[in-house]
């Protein structure tokens, strides 16, 4: 069975702010993940792949150049998806990976990126399985910044609405699907 925290201390020293920071943010987003899989039983999630992947799923945040979560690589903070995901190929796990690049906002699409020119390869990104959702859509209750204070349902259509309104139809289709 794999041990996501022997990964993510392979990469971020066990006494270090971000190592905390992304421990209590992991644990946040596996949690609720888990909640909506126990109370969803009929959408036959992977509860195993679930815990894992959210404990995973920003393993690649210190690359980037993110000084308020003590994070301090060289590459754009949007970024942190995809190095995650080339991360945890390396490391064999592929799905997982999957879930790294494609958790930003609810999924990004190519004209996005080209539109923006965001500092990722030019592709879309969208969550595709059951459990990619869950855990994109779990992501979206916590920040790294304020690690005490899930955001409401209002913050979080704000926050997705600056990135387009389909990015606010998405979460509100996952919230119809996975709340309670």
């Amino acid at each position: 069975m794999l041990d996501p925290y022997k990964i993510i201390e392979k990469y971020y020293p066990k006494d270090t702010d971000i190592y905390f920071i992304l421990k209590i943010h992991s644990e946040q987003v596996c949690e609720k993940a888990l909640q909506i899989a126990d109370k969803h039983p009929d959408l036959k999630l992977d509860k195993q792949f679930l815990f894992e992947a959210s404990m995973l799923h920003d393993i690649g945040i210190f690359m980037c150049d993110a000084p308020r979560i003590h994070c301090r690589g060289t590459h754009q903070y949007i970024e942190h998806g995809y190095l995650g995901a080339e991360i945890l190929r390396a490391e064999g796990l592929p799905q997982h990976a999957l879930v790294c690049e494609r958790h930003t906002g609810t999924g990004l699409t190519k004209d996005t990126i080209l539109k923006n020119k965001l500092n990722i390869p030019a592709q879309d990104y969208f969550p595709q399985s059951l459990e990619e959702q869950v855990i994109c859509y779990a992501d979206k209750f916590f920040s790294k910044t304020k690690l005490a204070e899930p955001h409401s349902l209002d913050q979080i259509r704000k926050g997705l609405a600056k990135f387009g309104t389909y990015q606010v139809a998405m979460f509100d289709t996952w919230n119809a699907r996975f709340c309670c």
